[in-house]
């Protein structure tokens, strides 16, 4: 298993070595295997130390084990040694699924999908002394996701939630009440309850879970109207986008909103029913600022929608001329505060520019020698922070649109959403005539954002088995106690990371069972209690651990736990932690599971990927070297680290890449009378591209398609529709929705083979060496040589 959680052992950064810089390597023509290349030297057979002696088959590998407690044949081949620096097919032909638990049958189909609460490890180890796995334990946690099925149930009185793991295998007494069953409706089957048969239930809440009366849902606006954001012109786009989904806001009735506008002063709008037009109300006293009027700010949507829409239709106009250049976020953000107190709600703030006046003003720190300094990492001062807990404390987050072509110093402006449990998007260098890419994406995310499903007022509590603890949250909230996170709004979009440890042993546990309990208010003002249930096979050896790793589970974490570190210590600090934790890995599994005399670079299979990984996150903006990086676009990028649901982390750290003009029904799924052709994942490198391919690249978000000049003239034809390779625009690109009904949008970038977006695509193949960082091979013999040390 990975290290434990000190990462103070430093190593030598292996990227500054000052290894030579490549060209790219990719095949001219048809795919040939007997072109040689820069790259392909690199992976040549003379660099490969053969084994002295064969790999062990599965039964010698069983017995050197000492045998895997009852884990399938199966679980046997993620056991099989793997010499990484003779292995150059590591990837399986389709995108990794996380490991299944060792269960019965019935405990599976009632165990949480990893979509909604992925794992570590997928079996837990009894022993307290095995500290060597303490770092497998932790959850990503996706608590409020959309959800094709929901059981909604209502309950009178109030039980631990927990019994419901076990309550198929254990007999304990339980309340009269659940021995009813609503769905047959009959008595004395508790087991068949849906909330025993489901891993994911909500509750309707008794009165026993509101401290007041639920809150209706209430969304305020804060709008930079600066010269800087007038010239930026995202005002006009958002005005359209929220007149179009005016009607999709969550919400009901009782629905309230607010508009606030700010440069130098502070702009408050009257948007009280039977006025007959909207009346903007300024404060010019940003040093002690008032609200000046406190029941027609914050209006009823479907009693001043007129209003409301008047509003939306003027307000480009209205500072289409401004010429002035000041930003006081600050001033306006403590309006906000006032003006949504008494009931809580969403803030949903859009700046374009450093905050200049006022309380909370900022300058600029960025200095291109220095942009990844922990001293610019963190924030310039506690003022956003402290302003959030305020905010945290009355229900209200805080959400924040930066749509910058400058430093802005989003260190310190994340703070005001980190700590409200609000959500961050970053347009950097928007414009929207210079940059059509990024206003369209600016266009698409606010539809997502306005029209998805939030939840008010909301506590999550993590209760896990005994002899386990909570010790580290990752994500963005307030921690209110050890196992209760404080979360003004929640979204679907959202995810969070709880690290756990052994603190006694589970000797007495053949199940380890963790549950996430999520108490909110919905937009139609119903309080509900959502409850995630997940449970894990305790076993004796330590091979089994291992034969369970979630090898991208385990990166994740590690990532947070980087990006933790390179903020209170410094980026090489953590740089070097995450290499140290690759050698710490291998030589523990040397130690403590493999009995086999090997040598070389060697893991089990189920982790094969983990030194890749690593490798390709050492390649990240959040985490990588060098002064190419943009202070705000790094700390973005670690901001996405902390927020984002584990599969998105996974697509943006290492790509999925595959080539499309050669696919085959071989393998192909068949939908519907429709062949579903399913090419094979290829490695991130340029070696495994070709001039006459076309080959796509999924991150996450964000598509590329790479298209070699001599790729088919049919392929294109039937594909773009357009004539032949000639035709295709330098920097065409596409937005789509794969899933209409969340409507989740990402963008399809198509990169010629002599286009500006070829580079962009190249910095994904992170297994090439480029100018500032080595290739995965010259990585992998850095960690021989450390591990030798």
């Amino acid at each position: 298993m990975p290290p434990s959680n000190d990462m103070s052992n430093q190593a030598p950064p292996y990227s500054s070595y000052g290894y030579p810089s490549m060209q790219p390597a990719y095949r001219q023509g048809p795919a040939s295997h007997t072109d040689s290349s820069p790259s392909q030297d690199l992976y040549s057979q003379s660099n490969y130390q053969q084994y002295s002696q064969p790999f062990p088959n599965l039964s010698q590998l069983s017995a050197a084990l000492g045998g895997l407690s009852g884990v399938p044949e199966l679980e046997v081949e993620s056991l099989r040694p793997v010499n990484l620096l003779q292995e150059r097919t590591l990837l399986p032909p389709r995108p990794l699924e996380a490991p299944e638990p060792n269960l019965t049958p019935d405990l599976k189909k009632v165990n949480c999908s990893p979509h909604v609460t992925s794992v570590t490890g997928s079996m837990m180890v009894r022993a307290q002394s095995l500290t060597t796995v303490d770092l497998l334990i932790s959850l990503f946690n996706t608590a409020f996701c959309s959800l094709s099925v929901l059981f909604i149930l209502t309950v009178s009185i109030a039980f631990r939630l927990q019994i419901i793991t076990t309550l198929l295998f254990l007999s304990y007494l339980v309340p009269d009440e659940f021995m009813y069953n609503p769905v047959s409706r009959s008595y004395g089957e508790p087991h068949r309850r849906p909330e025993v048969q489901n891993s994911t239930v909500e509750f309707i809440a008794s009165s026993d879970y509101m401290l007041r009366p639920p809150q209706p849902a209430a969304y305020l606006f804060v709008l930079d109207v600066s010269h800087n954001a007038v010239e930026a012109g995202y005002l006009k786009y958002f005005c359209e986008s929220l007149l179009e989904n005016l009607d999709r806001l969550p919400g009901d009735t009782r629905t309230r909103v607010g508009f606030l506008t700010f440069d130098s002063t502070i702009h408050f709008y009257n948007l009280q029913e039977g006025l007959s037009q909207p009346q903007m109300l300024v404060v010019s006293d940003i040093d002690d600022v008032f609200i000046p009027s406190h029941d027609s700010l914050m209006v009823n949507l479907k009693e001043s929608k007129e209003l409301v829409q008047d509003l939306l239709n003027s307000l480009p106009a209205m500072f289409s001329q401004t010429r002035e250049t000041h930003s006081a976020l600050g001033p306006a953000l403590q309006a906000a505060f006032k003006l949504m107190s008494p009931t809580g709600g969403r803030v949903t703030v859009f700046q374009t520019q450093l905050p200049t006046l006022g309380a909370g003003l900022l300058q600029s720190r960025e200095d291109p020698n220095q942009r990844s300094s922990t001293k610019h990492l963190g924030p310039a001062t506690d003022f956003y922070k402290k302003l959030a807990l305020d905010c945290s404390g009355q229900q209200i987050g805080v959400d924040l649109f930066l749509l910058s072509s400058q430093y802005a110093d989003l260190s310190s402006l994340a703070c005001i959403s980190k700590y409200s449990a609000g959500s961050i998007f970053y347009y950097p260098s928007f414009h929207y005539i210079h940059n059509p890419a990024q206003l369209e994406k600016f266009q698409k995310d606010l539809e997502r954002y306005l029209s998805r499903k939030i939840g008010f007022e909301a506590v999550m509590r993590i209760r896990c088995t005994k002899g386990l603890s909570i010790h580290t949250f990752h994500g963005n909230f307030f921690v209110r106690s050890t196992d209760l996170l404080s979360l003004a709004n929640v979204n679907p979009d959202s995810a969070f990371a709880v690290q756990m440890s052994i603190e006694d042993s589970l000797a007495d546990s053949s199940l380890a069972c963790f549950q996430a309990a999520l108490l909110y208010t919905s937009s139609k003002g119903k309080r509900r209690i959502r409850v995630h249930t997940l449970c894990l096979p305790v076993v004796n050896q330590l091979s089994d651990v291992y034969a369970g790793a979630d090898v991208q589970a385990i990166t994740c974490l590690l990532a947070n736990m980087a990006i933790d570190r390179s903020i209170s210590s410094s980026l090489s600090d953590a740089r070097d932690a995450l290499i140290n934790a690759v050698v710490d890995f291998v030589n523990s599994y040397k130690s403590n599971v493999s009995s086999l005399q090997q040598s070389g670079l060697v893991c089990p299979s189920a982790m094969r990927l983990f030194p890749l990984y690593i490798h390709a996150l050492l390649k990240q903006k959040a985490l990588r070297t060098g002064t190419s990086t943009r202070l705000d676009e790094r700390v973005f990028a670690m901001c996405e680290f902390k927020t984002q649901p584990l599969q998105q982390l996974m697509r943006m750290v290492h790509p999925d890449l595959y080539r499309l003009d050669n696919m085959s029904d071989q393998g192909a799924l068949h939908l519907n009378d429709t062949v579903v052709p399913q090419p094979h994942l290829l490695h991130l490198s340029a070696e495994r591209l070709s001039r006459d391919g076309a080959f796509l690249m999924d991150c996450g978000n964000v598509f590329y398609l790479w298209i070699g000049k001599c790729c088919s003239d049919m392929f294109i034809r039937d594909v773009l529709g357009i004539p032949n390779y000639a035709s295709i625009p330098p920097n065409m690109f596409i937005l789509y929705c794969p899933k209409k009904a969340c409507l989740l949008f990402v963008f399809l970038f198509f990169c010629r083979d002599d286009g500006s977006a070829k580079a962009t695509f190249f910095q994904q193949l992170v297994e090439d060496r480029s100018e500032s960082s080595s290739s995965y091979y010259e990585f992998l013999q850095h960690i021989e040589q450390q591990m030798s040390k």
